[in-house]
């Protein structure tokens, strides 16, 4: 997927491309995590669909929760969505920086290079 070390460092129309997959990758990941905060706070806590959206998102985004839970069942998936909101997190930064980070650390090779 990215240029090995003795290769050349990527064009900018490559690089460019590069990055709208890892953006389009983690915004699929983003509506996949929240379709199951979705999913879980209409079925597990009753709550309407828009109620569910808000609740889910304000999860996702680090907000916090919104409304009041009464169910076991919903208090213990709105505490193991927010521990998978948390690691869904740290994976979009991950996908979303692993381009830049490759080729800063790529031209800082390059530039190293003694021929």
């Amino acid at each position: 997927m990215y240029e090995r070390r003795h290769e050349t460092v990527a064009s900018k129309a490559v690089f460019l491309r590069r990055m709208v997959n890892h953006i389009l990758v983690a915004f699929l990941l983003v509506v996949c995590a929240l379709a199951i905060g979705v999913s879980g706070y209409h079925w597990l806590a009753g709550l309407s669909w828009v109620d569910s959206l808000y609740e889910a998102s304000m999860i996702l985004g680090g907000m916090g929760p919104f409304n009041r839970l009464d169910s076991n069942a919903a208090k213990i998936f709105a505490s193991l969505y927010a521990l998978f909101s948390g690691l869904v997190f740290i994976a979009l930064i991950g996908i979303v920086l692993a381009p830049i980070a490759h080729r800063m650390l790529h031209i800082f090779h390059t530039e190293g290079d003694i021929d």
